[in-house]
């Protein structure tokens, strides 16, 4: 089969997939040459099981992603064995630190055949039930790890990825924080500024904490001890990223 057969074929399939799945799903297909945006859904994978083992032998040249209306995501990709159809995996989101995932089994991924009609069947009845569970817990994790602020005081919470989180009381706070390009996570309430580029991190929470001194609210650092820093409007040297993964696929 050429590729291009085999690229309209997964698609196609992932298509019909998302529109038979409960609630609403988009699906966005990455060809071969969205080599970067291939080897970040291989990192994000949620699975150590089946999906791991066939990402493993087979790297992914080409994949569909399916996200729903609240931001979960799952994966299709091909499926190599003399059995044909596809294998669908959840997706791990990027607002949620790979701390948060301790203890919690993976969603593993499963097998589908070639029908999406059968297929969104199973997805729906085993993979979204154990997904949605398991991502509700780690979302719950990674709440209980940030300290609550106060109308007057927010408390940005290092992670161990080096980004820094939030949980703003009032409308005034929150919009603040999301202008200077903290990322809020609808479901737990929580705003997240990434930590790749520390100088901009930097340059993000003194700029923000600014903006919310001129509304009479001071900023504090949580560190990874629980000890909070004094008032600041720019953050200490953050820990240590996490070390790089080794593994093909996410590891939970």
């Amino acid at each position: 089969m050429h590729d291009h057969e085999d690229s309209e074929r997964l698609a196609s399939f992932a298509d019909v997939l998302a529109g038979e799945l409960p609630d609403t799903w988009a699906s966005a297909y990455h060809s071969p040459e969205h080599k970067d945006d291939l080897a970040e859904l291989t990192n994000r994978i949620w699975d150590m099981d089946l999906v791991a083992e066939s990402l493993a032998e087979h790297p992914l040249r080409h994949a569909a992603v399916l996200t729903r209306q609240d931001g979960a995501q799952v994966a299709v990709i091909d499926r190599h064995d003399e059995l044909g159809g596809f294998l669908i995996a959840a997706v791990g989101p990027r607002d949620v630190p790979d701390e948060a995932y301790r203890g919690i089994r993976e969603p593993y991924g499963i097998a589908l055949s070639d029908d999406p009609f059968l297929s969104a069947e199973l997805v729906a009845g085993d993979l979204l039930a154990r997904y949605d569970a398991a991502l509700a817990q780690a979302r719950h994790n990674a709440a209980a790890a940030v300290r609550p602020s106060q109308p007057d005081r927010v408390v940005l919470t290092w992670q161990v990825d080096g980004s820094l989180a939030a949980a703003p009381v009032g409308e005034t706070a929150s919009a603040i924080l999301a202008a200077g390009g903290f990322v809020h996570d609808k479901q737990t309430n929580i705003y997240r500024l990434n930590g790749d580029d520390t100088a901009e991190q930097a340059r993000a929470v003194r700029e923000t904490g600014q903006q919310l001194a001129a509304h009479g609210i001071t900023v504090a650092l949580q560190h990874p001890s629980g000890f909070i820093a004094p008032t600041a409007t720019a953050p200490a040297t953050p820990p240590a990223p996490a070390k790089a993964r080794t593994t093909t696929a996410r590891g939970r």
